[in-house]
């Protein structure tokens, strides 16, 4: 009996490493804005940053498209991922709770005025139609409809990109007010909450830019669906997490 022959696979890509390299760049930026005080500097390196990882998920993103196959295992990557960052965030909303139960006849002194519980409705219905506009997107790709589901597609990119400019524009004026990361322990709490959600929103933003791309480029095609479903599940996450955020950090904060 001839033996069958056994080839082994070696697959090398220089991305991930360009990828990393935008780490270390976001660590030595965050260093010397903050820690060596050399905030022209930080802002070079933190906009170096940037661009090295969208030119490396870019170029990640257009490899496998070109040469690479899919194993199938994509869906369940991401929701493993995404138990990664339930558990993030659940460390957020125990810190903000023992926060909240041990200064509770203080709490209401913490409270800013301008936090605004109406404003944080808009906010979610921004970001719940960007959902539906991803799922819309999604199903056109799945007809062969690549112009609506690049319509779609950039409508969720516009709907996401509103919500953090307002998002972040709150914060702008909760400072003015004199409401910090450091003023009182809400504010440590309610920046870290919404902080870390708005960066997950940010993410998200980033992979639709990159999957806009390779939809374009006529790259992506609707035997190979797999990260048109992994974007859209982990932006669906991120919108049901805002209402948990929202919740905490304006409701039950924001209450005396």
């Amino acid at each position: 009996m001839q033996e069958a022959a056994v080839h082994s696979e070696h697959e090398t890509s220089v991305w991930p490493m360009v990828v990393g390299a935008s780490v270390l760049l976001a660590a030595m930026s965050l260093l010397t804005y903050f820690h060596w005080q050399q905030p022209t500097l930080g802002v070079i390196l933190a906009g170096l940053t940037v661009a090295v990882l969208a030119i490396g998920v870019t170029g990640w993103a257009r490899e496998f498209f070109q040469h690479g196959t899919e194993e199938g295992l994509g869906p369940i990557a991401v929701a493993a991922f995404i138990i990664s960052e339930v558990i993030i965030f659940g460390t957020v909303f125990v810190t903000f709770w023992l926060y909240r139960i041990t200064h509770f006849d203080t709490w209401g002194s913490y409270v800013p005025e301008g936090l605004d519980a109406t404003f944080a409705i808009w906010l979610t219905l921004i970001l719940w139609s960007s959902s539906f506009t991803i799922v819309l997107s999604e199903r056109a790709f799945s007809r062969g409809d690549k112009n609506g589901a690049m319509t779609w597609l950039i409508a969720t990119i516009v709907l996401g990109s509103l919500f953090v400019v307002l998002h972040m524009n709150e914060w702008v004026h909760l400072v003015d007010e004199g409401f910090t990361v450091s003023s009182n322990v809400f504010g440590s709490s309610f920046y870290a909450l919404t902080g870390v959600h708005t960066s997950h929103v940010l993410v998200g933003l980033g992979i639709h830019l990159v999957l806009l791309s390779v939809l374009a480029n006529g790259m992506m095609t609707s035997d190979r669906p797999t990260f048109y479903k992994g974007a859209a599940l982990y932006w669906h996450f991120v919108d049901i997490m805002w209402l948990l955020v929202a919740a905490n950090a304006y409701l039950i904060g924001g209450s005396a």
